[in-house]
């Protein structure tokens, strides 16, 4: 039986990949709208959402991988309440905009990619705050 703090986190990561597809304006292979659903009549969770993967041991998020899906949209500043997200992969697809601000509070972060997509401004300095972090692809933006 799910203890009601397993259950509150998962209701807060399902809030933000909610957010997070919110923010997506193309989704032109309908791939989260069509796995990406609270709707359905199975009683899937987000850790059986497509790209997305959770630990064994509280079942909270730790890796999203939605490369080459052709999304295009922003990034929701909801995906900084993802606490146990160690690995972002969104590259190869069309996101825009700024790096939100409160993705400065994935501090478990080991690797991120967000290579080929148009994101602008400047690369923020929270990134230097991520002790954990091996790996940061950032290339094929418009940073300046």
């Amino acid at each position: 039986m799910a203890s009601s703090h397993t259950m509150t986190n998962l209701t807060t990561d399902e809030s933000a990949f909610l957010a997070f597809k919110a923010h997506i304006t193309s989704d032109p292979y309908n791939i989260l709208a069509t796995n990406w659903s609270t709707t359905t009549t199975t009683s899937t969770t987000i850790c059986d959402w497509i790209g997305v993967s959770c630990g064994v041991r509280h079942r909270r998020v730790t890796a999203l991988n939605l490369s080459d899906m052709g999304l295009r949209g922003t990034l929701a500043p909801h995906l900084g309440n993802l606490s146990f997200l160690a690995s972002l992969d969104i590259s190869f697809n069309n996101f825009h905009g700024f790096l939100p601000q409160k993705l400065a509070h994935l501090g478990r972060l080991k690797e991120v990619d967000l290579s080929f997509n148009e994101f602008t401004g400047e690369i923020p300095s929270w990134f230097g705050t991520f002790t954990d972090l091996q790996h940061m692809h950032l290339y094929n933006n418009s940073f300046q």
